[in-house]
């Protein structure tokens, strides 16, 4: 493929130029996909973004419901779902903690509306019409938190005319989903939609042990997700556009459990000196054993990765309830040569959420988010000139209180530490981006953003409270310490772009991308930045432009990176700003068009993304104090020496990915069609965590789904009989070394297995 897109540039005449005053060829207008990736309506290859994009049919052929599903169709996505937090990676950049005031790396929006908790992000996804996945820094336009890319939703809005659709599935682990939605036309210039989801599924996961000790609740990782939304569209002048939505959304489903190995168990300990088991000694000079797992196998002992052993029996195994309401807007007026374009969105998410853990349970005595996000900008074309600007304000006031509770210790139990967060967050910006069109062939792009960052914290620390019971603590905290934590910065994007015909681009660019900076329950820390450096082309091939084939190169100069360290488990997770990594890679991908009934795509991306620096602490299985659980210093003298993992791999970074479709459509004359459809996707070997230990890693593996879909002629209906992952392959979904006490466990989560059922579709 780097073959055909290396000849596809040196010979350019192989794309048909447009005819000055001819009319639009319907079959160049079927092959024609718009998104507004630069907020701007424009042709996907036509925008010098490396951006994938999913339409309706596809998000419900590949039966899209929550956020990790998304893997399915956009494999450069790489998701980490810790417990009910779910944390997105693009081309090795991503966030790797939970913490509370800790922003993700890729800026996800639904209509506009901005979302940011890993927790918020474990929502139902519904009647959605366009998925754009966007990879690199889009600190101009997105602003803060977009140093990996950005994810847009947009979702389906009223048509002009009475319709209906409906999609219900049923599948393998009683899986039953109904997704739909009625347009309502109202009057001439305004129409409503109104949309809901039902999806539930049994467990992934079954638990023996929780079975044999006679407990009713034996399986995790199940569904269980309500959602409404009612869209207002109204057209009160030619001029003018409104577009209202409220929405509400239910998650009540019991997440994943860890499946842990205990290292203190007999037989899976380091030995005296750290040599047994592929332990080794971190800190030689330090008397004792300060035994890390470098080499461990624990994933051996989960040879069946939908069966093993949750929590003790003890252990509760109660839901992860969220309740999610959100009301957004969009409003857009044509001034003439120039577009004034507003969009605001507010949601409030409740949480309730008692994780089981192997020997603990994290109790939430409530949890709170709400947040709310206006941007206003203004848009248009003047002679050579296309242009935007504007400005942005995001609020986030978030409140909860949780605590580590032991129901070993004491006769009623006792808390490890619990704790209470209340923080708000406020973000400000202006930007504005521009192109010039220096020539009818070359344009160039310039865009800045200025963000300014206000985040203020009050953190109150109960730590270890015996024999409690799993009760809410009283009374005001015994520490409590205000933080702060203020940041200010410059993005700026520079480009140039090269149109030799009409289905042709070559493009090079530099960009920024900056994520805030915030603290945790010790102190602050600094923003992260990153400088990316990309070119690519993007080819249109064949008279009506039925081939597609995009190359992209890049090069990221990441400095100081967030790191989440654990070092006493009665404070909690901390986060350091901890040295620099380079990434770099390049990406290939075609869609073409063999006939008018066989469709096939293809995709290559390499990865290369290490640290140069990451100065760290290791969890510790202390063979000399078993409470001691952290190591920060190597060496006992007059110096600090930390852990340099410079070197090590960036979690969920997989080298290689590569991705095969391909589509058969077999007519039937005037019984309708049935569209055979393949598709494939291998991730070469990665890492679950910055250590990069031997049980964190995910070895190669390959996930295949295969379709059988009927269409009569009339088009009215559907049926389509599907399995996914045939090869019923279980990823690693989450792995680390935790070191609490006398406790030392490796935890791991798995990603769902084979899956297969029958959907039926109606539209009219």
């Amino acid at each position: 493929m780097s073959g055909c897109a290396l000849f596809a540039v040196a010979s350019p005449a192989l794309a048909q130029d447009a005819i000055p005053g001819a009319e639009s060829d319907p079959a160049v207008d079927a092959n024609v996909i718009i998104v507004t990736a630069q907020n701007r309506s424009q042709n996907v290859q036509d925008v010098p973004i490396a951006i994938d994009v999913f339409g309706d049919d596809a998000i419900e052929d590949a039966g899209i419901t929550d956020f990790q599903d998304l893997t399915r169709i956009a494999p450069v996505l790489n998701i980490t779902q810790d417990a009910n937090n779910t944390r997105v990676a693009v081309r090795g950049v991503g966030t790797n903690s939970n913490d509370e005031a800790q922003d993700q790396s890729v800026a996800i929006n639904i209509d506009g509306e901005y979302i940011n908790r890993p927790n918020v992000l474990n929502l139902a996804l519904f009647d959605i019409e366009r998925i754009e996945v966007l990879r690199g820094p889009q600190g101009t336009l997105y602003g803060r938190n977009a140093t990996g890319g950005a994810i847009n939703f947009i979702t389906r809005k009223a048509g002009t005319e009475f319709g209906a659709d409906i999609n219900a599935t049923y599948g393998n682990y009683n899986h039953v989903k109904v997704e739909g939605g009625v347009d309502l036309p109202l009057g001439e210039i305004a129409g409503l939609r109104v949309s809901g989801l039902y999806n539930k599924r049994d467990g992934y996961f079954f638990h023996p042990n929780r079975a044999a000790a006679g407990n009713d609740r034996v399986r995790s990782g199940t569904a269980d997700n309500l959602g409404a939304r009612a869209t207002l569209s109204i057209l009160p002048t030619d001029r003018l556009t409104i577009d209202v939505s409220g929405e509400y959304v239910r998650n009540e489903n019991i997440v994943a459990t860890f499946a842990s190995y205990d290292f203190n168990a007999p037989g899976n300990g380091p030995g005296a000196d750290c040599s047994q088991n592929g332990f080794e000694d971190a800190a030689p000079l330090i008397p004792g054993g300060q035994c890390i797992p470098t080499r461990t196998e624990v994933q051996d002992a989960f040879g069946d990765r939908s069966n093993y052993d949750g929590p003790l029996p003890q252990i509760p195994l109660n839901e992860n309830k969220q309740d999610s309401y959100a009301a957004r807007a969009k409003v857009e007026y044509d001034l003439g040569g120039a577009t004034l374009t507003y969009l605001g969105g507010y949601r409030r998410t409740d949480q309730d959420a008692d994780l089981s853990l192997p020997n603990y349970v994290f109790f939430e005595f409530g949890n709170r988010t709400e947040t709310q996000s206006h941007e206003l900008r203004v848009g248009g074309e003047t002679g050579a000139l296309t242009y935007q600007g504007g400005v942005f304000f995001y609020r986030e006031e978030l409140s909860l209180a949780r605590g580590l509770f032991s129901p070993f210790i004491a006769p009623n139990g006792s808390f490890i530490n619990s704790f209470t967060r209340d923080a708000t967050s406020k973000s400000y910006a202006g930007f504005g981006q521009a192109e010039y069109a220096v020539t009818d062939q070359v344009t160039v792009v310039g865009g800045l953003r200025y963000t300014i960052d206000r985040r203020d914290g009050v953190y109150g620390n109960y730590g270890f409270r015996f024999n409690t019971g799993p009760v809410a603590p009283e009374g005001p905290p015994p520490s409590i310490i205000d933080l702060k934590q203020d940041n200010e910065k410059l993005t700026w994007l520079a480009g140039v772009n090269y149109k030799p015909n009409l289905d042709t681009l070559l493009y090079a660019k530099v960009s920024t991308g900056y994520k805030a900076g915030g603290f945790d329950s010790v102190g602050q820390y600094a923003p992260e930045t990153n400088t990316a450096y990309e070119a690519g082309a993007k080819l249109g091939l064949g008279p009506v432009g039925e081939h597609t084939i995009n190359a992209a190169g890049f090069y990221y100069d990441y400095k100081d990176l967030q790191t989440a360290v654990l070092l006493d488990p009665s404070v909690g997770q901390r986060i350091f700003n901890a040295g620099a990594a380079t990434i770099w890679g390049v990406e290939v991908e075609g869609s073409f068009e063999l006939s008018p009934r066989d469709f096939f795509s293809a995709s290559f991306a390499y990865l290369n993304a290490q640290y140069d620096e990451l100065l760290a602490s290791y969890a510790v299985l202390d063979t000399v104090n078993p409470a001691n659980n952290g190591l920060a210093d190597l060496d006992p003298g007059p110096g600090v020496s930390p852990p340099n993992l410079a070197g090590n791999t960036l979690p969920q970074s997989p080298d290689v990915t590569i991705t095969l479709g391909y589509d058969h459509i077999f007519d039937l004359g005037t019984s309708g069609t049935v569209t055979a459809s393949a598709f494939s996707r291998f991730k070469s070997a990665y890492f679950l965590d910055i250590f990069n230990y031997r049980s964190s890693k995910q070895d190669a593996f390959t996930q295949t789904d295969l379709s059988l879909k009927y269409q009569p002629d009339s088009e009215l209906w559907s049926i389509q009989g599907f399995v996914r992952n045939l090869e019923d392959e279980q990823p690693l979904a989450y792995a680390s070394f935790v070191s609490a006490g006398p406790d030392d466990n490796f935890n791991l989560t798995f990603g769902a297995p084979r899956t297969y059922g029958v959907r039926v579709g109606v539209e009219f």
